[in-house]
């Protein structure tokens, strides 16, 4: 500080000589904090296992394995297998002084085991800090997480950036609580309605391991089923884990939890706690605090100590697919860990995927279903309007909607809330016959056939292959027809119709988790539904067609899914409630809905994707990118000689200011995608192959090194 600057009153100088005591007593008293080594020259090292191996946090394939770095004697304690450290990486074999590797930029990364010599000959670099103490990565975790990163094609550090939550030192400071003691076990309770649910519970809380796909039940009991099944694990000495699709779930399952064992006995992990709750949360289960998880997608990885139970609800709902890579499904994550824990497994739903029916199929899990009697007790009353109907029907011509559709709506009014759920935007249609409506599919490989532009002419969404002289191979038509029918303005029409009632809307933009029970309409998108108190009086499922034509594999499954977990909220039938569909009543997913068999539907599918050879009976990836960057990935990948690779074919241009989807390419940029299909049981092999082809890209760099995705079993193929 100049003279001129201290003579003009602004600096300490001339402050009152209170204030000088204050200032110099405040500097006595503060902690005067350590500056970290840089590189660690000439510090000694540790006595006993003085090389640490770590995995860095850099997040590319061909940087995938661990390094090996000189662990200074100061941090030796500090330096345990799990923490997080912080290591200079990038530098040079000539950067070297005094026998140490010196240089590189600081990153992150988890110190993975310490050793006693390393494999590498030359100079090693000192970890540079250890960031805490904390032990967050567990043998168990780091083993899952590899498998993860296996299956998917993609790299560990991605996985950990998943699988552990940020730091958050608050938390880390503050103590967890004491775990409490094993409740006892729970009562059967609504268990009792299924076959096999008392002998479930008995399993689980004697020790045991079943594994079970269940097809519950329509009504809201289903939480506190879940609920009693994590309790009766607990009951046992070990650990639980759901994994919900989204919080208004996870709120449900969370209160039944609370209502059978109180609180302080489970953590809830979602994002909407926050980065410093949630860490807590995950730090308490880490440490054995809390036994019992439940959250949505980032809690398939909570490192819940002695684990007796993995469940998983609705595994067909997106939310399930993670987003970031490798993009991991919460079922096949929870199945790795079944196998890898040796714990129970179950997987709910109201409706039933083909992968669940795989698992019952392949004897690997036992079916959990109520008997047909159950089954029409708590079902509502289905009822359809298709094509045919429409068309003679006056009234849907005149406002789209049937007669028989408002009959319902009127008397529904009359005794509670009716639901209306109509399909979200964006759907794509498809081709399909215009007589039967079987999907069009190609002759080749059995994929999608969509019409180029506004021509006559197909071609396949899979292999690329033009169709020009299509049949039905079904009734032997020739007429195609694009698989969408109804209307847009459905929800002002019904306010119109009734205006002395009120209109809910629940969607993208505001989701309701519950009405109540007085008359109402409650228009919602599907997997927005709000659960009504006492349920609803009837429910209308619009525009069927919307979602049965989608240009996707899993359409009709997809579709029939989103059908049951609206009907699953009406009332049964024996209390009036009823449920309109606006689809072909011919149509394989409607008469599943109207049977209310969705086992048979998914039993069925399987079946026919066996034949055709579609997963999950196969295994499949895609692979999307610019068209050069496209055609060399595949000229180097040695994929396994049963691969068979479909297409490539062009990726849809993403608009500028649109959303993206998943796996679609920058807004404006033009990419091709193949698909590559394998047999059962070269699954692990394609993504080793996939996994090779992607490294050896990214270290050579340069223009080869343009962006190429690859997913591994993509929900939606097409």
């Amino acid at each position: 500080m100049s003279s001129g600057n201290g003579q003009s009153g602004g600096g300490a100088e001339g402050a009152p000589p209170e204030q000088l005591a204050l200032i110099r007593e405040s500097v006595r008293k503060a902690d005067v904090p350590r500056a970290k080594p840089r590189t660690w020259r000439g510090a000694a090292l540790a006595k006993e296992l003085p090389v640490a191996r770590v995995l860095v946090d850099k997040g590319v394939l061909h940087l995938d394995r661990y390094f090996d770095y000189a662990v200074p004697e100061e941090l030796d304690a500090d330096a345990q297998p799990g923490v997080r450290v912080r290591v200079r990486f990038g530098a040079g074999r000539h950067r070297v002084r005094d026998g140490r590797r010196e240089g590189g930029g600081l990153i992150d990364g988890f110190l993975v085991e310490r050793v006693a010599e390393s494999d590498y000959a030359g100079p090693l670099a000192a970890l540079a800090q250890v960031v805490s103490p904390e032990r967050v990565l567990s043998e168990e975790l780091l083993g899952l997480a590899r498998a993860v990163a296996d299956r998917y094609a993609g790299g560990l550090a991605d996985v950990l950036q998943l699988a552990v939550p940020p730091r958050s030192a608050r938390a880390e400071q503050k103590p967890s609580p004491e775990p409490l003691a094993a409740p006892g076990r729970p009562e059967v309770g609504s268990w009792g309605r299924y076959e096999r649910g008392a002998g479930f519970l008995e399993a689980l809380a004697s020790g045991g391991a079943p594994r079970a796909v269940w097809n519950a039940l329509p009504g809201p009991e289903w939480s506190e089923e879940l609920a009693r099944a994590v309790v009766a694990t607990l009951a046992s000495g070990r650990g639980a884990l759901v994994v919900l699709p989204d919080g208004r779930a996870v709120a449900r399952v969370d209160a039944a939890l609370t209502a059978l064992m109180g609180k302080g006995r489970h953590a809830v992990l979602t994002a909407d706690a926050g980065p410093e709750k949630r860490y807590r949360e995950w730090l308490a289960v880490r440490r054995g605090s809390v036994r019992a998880v439940v959250g949505t997608r980032a809690a398939m990885f909570a490192p819940v100590r002695d684990l007796g139970l993995v469940a998983l609800w609705d595994d067909g709902d997106d939310s399930h697919s993670e987003l970031h890579a490798p993009q991991p499904h919460a079922r096949e994550v929870l199945l790795l860990r079944a196998a890898q824990d040796k714990c129970g497994f179950l997987l709910g739903s109201w409706s039933c995927t083909v992968e669940a029916a795989q698992l019952v199929e392949s004897g690997w899990a036992r079916p959990l279903v109520a008997g047909r009697e159950q089954v029409r007790g708590a079902a509502p009353l289905v009822r359809t309007v298709g094509d045919g109907d429409l068309a003679r029907d006056e009234a849907a011509r005149a406002a789209r909607l049937p007669s028989l559709a408002w009959q319902v709506v009127r008397e529904g009014l009359r005794h509670g809330p009716v639901l209306v759920q109509v399909p979200r935007r964006g759907y794509v249609p498809r081709m399909a016959c215009a007589n039967c409506r079987a999907p069009a599919r190609c002759r080749h490989c059995s994929g999608p056939l969509e019409a180029q532009g506004s021509g006559a002419d197909l071609r396949c969404g899979w292999c690329g292959r033009e169709e020009g002289a299509w049949h039905c191979p079904e009734c032997g038509g020739f007429r195609l027809r694009a698989q969408v029918v109804g209307a847009r303005r459905t929800a002002e029409e019904l306010g119109r119709a009734f205006p002395a009632v009120p209109v809910r809307t629940s969607g993208r933009e505001h989701v309701l988790d519950t009405v109540p029970g007085t008359p109402s309409l409650v228009v919602t998108t599907p997997g927005a539904e709000p659960v009504a108190e006492g349920g609803y009086a009837a429910a209308l499922l619009l525009d069927g067609w919307a979602m049965l034509g989608r240009p996707d594999l899993r359409a009709g499954e997809d579709a029939l899914r989103r059908w049951m977990a609206a009907a699953s909220l009406v009332r049964p039938q024996g209390a009036g409630g009823t449920v309109v569909v606006l689809a072909e009543p011919t149509l394989r997913p409607v008469q599943a809905l109207v049977r209310w068999d969705p086992v048979g539907h998914a039993v069925r599918e399987l079946s026919e994707r066996a034949e055709l050879g579609f997963p999950p009976v196969s295994r499949m990836a895609a692979v999307a990118g610019p068209g050069d960057a496209l055609a060399e990935f595949l000229r180097t990948a040695e994929l396994p000689p049963e691969a068979e690779v479909l297409g490539p074919v062009p990726v849809p241009v993403t608009a500028v200011g649109r959303p993206r989807r998943v796996g679609a390419p920058p807004p404006g940029e033009q990419w091709d995608r193949v698909l590559i299909r394998v047999p059962p049981g070269s699954g692990a092999a394609l993504a080793a192959a996939l996994k090779v082809a992607q490294a050896a890209r990214m270290a050579r760099g340069g223009v080869e090194a343009a962006v190429v995705r690859v997913r591994i079993d993509p929900p939606d193929i097409g």
